[in-house]
């Protein structure tokens, strides 16, 4: 014979996500996941669905005048700078 269990069930591990907007109903900050199932839910409006997974490929940094190869190669040679001082003010 199992034992009965009557303690009270705790609700399944689920977090806010901050930011997130319902793609049915357009409420930001409704959607919940749930940490066991990575199901996302709306408790707004009751829309839920996997969780999509991040299988993005990271885009590639852009090219600018710094990054490229070419810009990394030229080595610019160091040149003396002379501050000059603006010369009195002549009085009229």
């Amino acid at each position: 014979m199992v034992p009965e269990d009557n303690s009270p069930k705790s609700p399944p591990p689920r977090r806010f996500i901050a930011g997130a907007v319902c793609p049915r109903c357009s409420a930001m900050d409704t959607i919940v996941v749930d940490r066991e199932t990575d199901l996302r839910e709306c408790v707004a409006c009751g829309f839920s669905d996997p969780r999509p997974k991040d299988n993005r490929v990271p885009a590639a940094e852009p090219v600018t005048r710094v990054s490229r190869p070419a810009a990394r190669r030229v080595e610019t040679a160091a040149e003396v700078v002379r501050v000059l001082e603006p010369p009195p003010k002549r009085e009229d």
